[in-house]
């Protein structure tokens, strides 16, 4: 089962951003309580930042579901 990718537009995306974007919490308020409550990690480990800006290569988890950033640009998976 591999990976699915979120490419991203610009330079980065922020956590909360990339939850909302990849829809995997239906409104902004949910976003913000996942990753406050813990239930969000990068790469492993635990963030609770919602301004975490994602840059490409990190692994994001939450509830189950994981999901590989992807460089603005980079076309490899």
């Amino acid at each position: 089962m591999s990976t699915p990718t979120f490419a991203l537009r610009g330079e980065h995306i922020t956590l909360e951003g990339l939850i909302k974007a990849a829809d995997l919490a239906g409104m902004g308020s949910v976003a913000r309580a996942l990753i406050a409550d813990g239930a969000v990690a990068v790469d492993g480990t635990v963030e609770t930042r919602r301004g975490r800006k994602l840059r490409g290569g990190e692994l994001v988890a939450l509830a189950g579901e994981q999901i590989r950033i992807q460089a603005a640009g980079d076309d490899t998976q």
